[in-house]
């Protein structure tokens, strides 16, 4: 049978995830290093100082031995006599009178050994060979200090020798002494040079915290701060010189794009409105003809003729609606206008005499405070025609019936400019704001209040005209002030 019918799947324990491994810090790691670096040559130094110590304090001892067997302990030229063996090598026997001394003797000879020492030590001399031998270094026999030995063979007995020895305890201590100094010694300059170097770097890595601080403020979103300067000629400091120059690359970029969408939200939303207002505007006369189709169709209209007049002027209104939003898509394509030298005050003239026209009962005053001939302006003449029919067009269609209206021409350096005055009732400060606005005419309701009442287009198309034109436009007015629509240009003599 298959264990593994019916049973449970087998699952595996998933692991649990590994903990982030917190960094260290670039200060410490800097101090680390540097102090692993002078341990490693204090450790260095001290090997070769100790090292060389010992040798020197070893060679002293090997002298002494090389003397000693060189003067008063050379063995003789034949075997020891009688003599010499009462009295040791080459001196008196060991005695109460005899002052200490630093060396280990033995004489061997004829299967008899004579041993001068103070020490209670005693060398391992049994690995001597039977030659001449040394200075060679050998251990104590049982415990104690390593001995410096030298043996010397009579060179007429070989069983006869001399062996002169020193014991290396003061060599031991002497070494162990500078150890434990050096150790000391070495600790407090690593201590030392673990805290001035900890300050030192902390000091020197105090720029790159400002620059941490920074970058830390710019991802909070204070897209305005900036690395402070740092001492030039040090790498810090063009490293901040790089960030400053980069952040404000970053920053630049950051607000073109935050404009570009503003921009396009905003023209979208003006879009919107545009469309919107349209619709609404073309519903109105739509239905207006729609309705008095219906009633000529179902005899329903006591004068027919009445219905049909009243259909052809809705008809007249929605053509000059459809004719302003043309020209005003024109204008935002921002096709090139055709322009040539045209004469202001000449200009403004016509406009007021065919204003007059439409409005014999209205007076419409021309001031001309420049010197004749006049500014003269490049622009297409028809559209600044357009411009000061709206302009006058609007003084009388918003002020009461025998109101004057002044159309006053003026130059200034370089420019041209055109104020259409009345003395009606004026605008409140936030129509005046919004009063080239498209489709707007002061009433949100848009009701219609008399036949004669405009599309809210002709400033729009006021506007959007001077702009073409290069110039600016703007009102001065307030309740009750009656309102100053002007305009400037740039006369010919400016742009030469």
């Amino acid at each position: 049978m298959n264990p593994t019918v019916g049973s449970a799947p087998e699952t595996t324990a998933t692991p649990p995830a590994r903990a982030a491994r917190r960094g260290i810090p670039l200060r410490v790691s800097l101090v680390a290093l540097t102090l692993a670096l002078v341990v490693v040559g204090l450790l260095t130094s001290g090997i070769a100082v100790t090292s060389a110590m010992r040798a020197d304090l070893i060679g002293r001892l090997d002298a002494s031995l090389i003397e000693a067997t060189n003067t008063w302990a050379i063995p003789g030229p034949g075997p020891f006599s009688s003599r010499e063996r009462s009295r040791g090598p080459r001196g008196e026997g060991p005695g109460p009178r005899r002052p200490p001394s630093n060396f280990y003797v033995r004489v061997d000879f004829s299967g008899e050994s004579l041993v001068t020492s103070d020490y209670a030590w005693t060398p391992n001399l049994s690995s001597l060979p039977v030659v001449d031998t040394g200075p060679r270094t050998v251990a104590s026999t049982g415990t104690g200090p390593d001995w410096r030995v030298i043996q010397r063979i009579s060179p007429t007995d070989q069983s006869a020798r001399i062996v002169v020895a020193t014991p290396l305890a003061d060599v031991d201590a002497t070494m162990s002494r500078l150890i434990w100094l050096q150790v000391g010694i070495g600790s407090v300059v690593v201590l030392m040079l673990g805290g001035a170097g900890y300050l030192l770097v902390n000091s020197s890595l105090r720029p790159l915290r400002r620059v941490e601080e920074t970058a830390h403020a710019i991802a909070g979103g204070d897209l305005d701060r900036r690395v402070p300067e740092m001492r030039p000629g040090t790498e810090v400091a063009s490293l901040a010189d790089s960030i400053n120059g980069m952040l404000a690359q970053i920053q630049t970029a950051f607000a073109a794009t935050e404009a570009s969408e503003q921009q396009a939200r905003a023209s979208e939303e003006r879009m919107r409105r545009f469309i919107a207002d349209a619709s609404h505007e073309l519903r109105t006369p739509l239905t207006s003809i729609k309705g008095f189709s219906e009633l000529i169709r179902g005899d329903m209209m006591p004068d027919p003729a009445d219905g049909v007049r009243r259909i052809s002027a809705e008809a007249d209104r929605m053509s000059m609606l459809v004719e302003d939003l043309l020209m005003l898509a024109r204008l935002d394509s921002q096709r090139p206008l055709t322009t040539a030298p045209v004469m202001l005050s000449e200009l403004v003239r016509d406009a007021a005499a065919a204003a007059r026209a439409a409005a014999p009962d209205r007076e419409i005053i021309v001031e001309d405070q420049t010197r004749d001939p006049g500014p003269v302006v490049d622009g297409e003449s028809p559209r600044l025609m357009q411009v000061l029919r709206n302009l006058i067009g609007n003084a009388i269609m918003h002020t009461p019936a025998g109101t004057p209206i002044s159309v006053v021409v003026s130059e200034e350096t370089g420019q041209a400019r055109v104020d259409v005055v009345d003395q009606g009732p004026g605008l409140s400060a936030e129509d005046a704001q919004r009063v080239f606005e498209r489709f707007f005419r002061g009433d949100s309701s848009r009701h219609r209040e008399t036949a004669a009442a405009g599309s809210g287009l002709g400033l729009s198309i006021v506007a959007a005209l001077i702009e073409a034109h290069g110039g600016r436009v703007g009102v001065t007015t307030g309740p009750g002030q009656g309102a100053r629509f002007w305009f400037v240009l740039p006369t010919v003599r400016a742009r030469d």
